[in-house]
């Protein structure tokens, strides 16, 4: 499943961001949370540059949309949006600006020093979507993988694809097995779901509707068929986060990395720390084993778990229970893999869905044994320091 025509989403967002009316998410991080460190699973997410400091006008007539940033000075940034796609050129008129134009043909992204073969071009068509950097290679189509209910959703019984899904099934493990020397085979991959789309600041994202009645706007606004894998993503996605939460269960979908911070703050406060799973390469399913050095995280059982959703910019996930014990568990694999990976644990499952993923795999009973998971690489928990 692509997004295809997100990419032209995130051009106009980078334009818009800039402004002086909001910090940009990773400043606002900052402000918010000076001695919390960002982990990669959210420095992944950002947008290439936060950071521009001049203002930026945008109008918005018949023609499409207009940005032009600067002081009327030769050397801004300007996005055309007309019957031609879009097009942004930033530079000072000499040779070896960025320049995006979006058309029939796709989406099309040079960047470099006026040199033909000195830049970075992305093309976006039907075929997905390919990367191609000077030096490091071909690059290879992003293809998403589609997905049903998060098996990190408590109201849901297994869907059989889950159930057959080895990497799902592989999350789920009993606390007694927390220790070192525990076998367990697992895979790690970049994106639990494949789908690496990035975060729009705060004033974007609220300015797009979230809801099943917003549906056929949200589809129409991404350009997504109905019908298509990636509609059904995008229903999916909202229909997890409008379903109420279990009893102990506070849940928010955030749209923004700001949102999350907030969400986060206002349940354990400002003194907290941000983990994620961290892998030092990808690899296939192979067996792993629990090394010395488990480690027990957080203030007691509190903590706030935030699972990235499928969909066209970055949505997660968040929800805050009193019942939940975060690990640091060291890995190591048969091939030679390290993984420091986030182990999370719940101690309370008597409101979880009986038919849940974790119960059929590991064949126990709601409520009667502490439940854990393996957070993917793109999820991350907060706890306080």
């Amino acid at each position: 499943m692509e997004f295809p025509h997100l990419s032209i989403f995130i051009v106009l967002n980078l334009a818009l961001v800039a402004t002086h009316a909001a910090l940009p998410p990773e400043l606002y991080w900052k402000s918010k949370l000076p001695t919390t460190q960002m982990p990669k699973a959210i420095t992944d997410l950002l947008q290439a540059d936060w950071t521009e400091e001049k203002s930026t006008s945008v109008a918005v007539g018949k023609g499409g949309v207009n940005v032009d940033t600067g002081k009327t000075k030769t050397g801004g940034t300007s996005v055309n949006v007309g019957k031609g796609g879009v097009h942004v050129d930033a530079g000072k008129t000499k040779p070896g600006g960025t320049s995006v134009n979006v058309g029939k043909g796709g989406v099309h992204v040079n960047a470099g020093k006026g040199k033909p073969s000195g830049g970075t071009s992305v093309n976006v068509g039907h075929g997905g979507v390919n990367v191609h950097a000077p030096g490091k290679g071909r690059g290879k189509p992003v293809h998403v993988f589609v997905g049903k209910k998060s098996p990190f959703d408590y109201n849901y019984a297994a869907s059989e694809t889950q159930l057959n899904d080895k990497q799902n099934v592989a999350l789920f493990f009993l606390e007694k097995d927390l220790h070192q020397g525990t076998k367990l085979n697992l895979q790690f991959a970049q994106n639990s779901n494949d789908n690496d789309a990035k975060f729009l600041s705060k004033e974007v994202a609220n300015s797009i509707p979230f809801s099943s009645s917003n549906v056929e706007n949200i589809l129409n606004k991404f350009s997504i068929k109905e019908g298509t894998n990636e509609a059904e993503n995008v229903k999916n996605t909202i229909s997890e986060c409008e379903e109420k939460g279990i009893k102990g269960e506070e849940k928010l979908c955030v749209t923004s990395l700001e949102s999350m911070v907030d969400f986060t703050t206002s349940k354990l406060g400002n003194n907290v720390e941000a983990i994620s799973t961290e892998v030092k390469k990808e690899s296939n399913m192979q067996q792993y084993v629990i090394a010395k050095g488990v480690k027990r995280l957080g203030d007691k059982n509190k903590a706030v778990v935030c699972h990235k959703e499928n969909y066209p910019y970055a949505v997660f996930y968040c929800h805050k229970t009193d019942t939940t014990k975060v690990y640091s568990v060291p890995l190591e694999g048969v091939d030679g893999n390290r993984v420091k990976a986030v182990a999370v644990c719940h101690t309370d499952t008597s409101q979880w869905n009986p038919k849940h993923l974790a119960f059929q795999v590991l064949k126990v009973e709601p409520g009667t044994v502490p439940v854990c998971h393996f957070l993917p690489q793109d999820h991350v928990v907060w706890v306080s320091k």
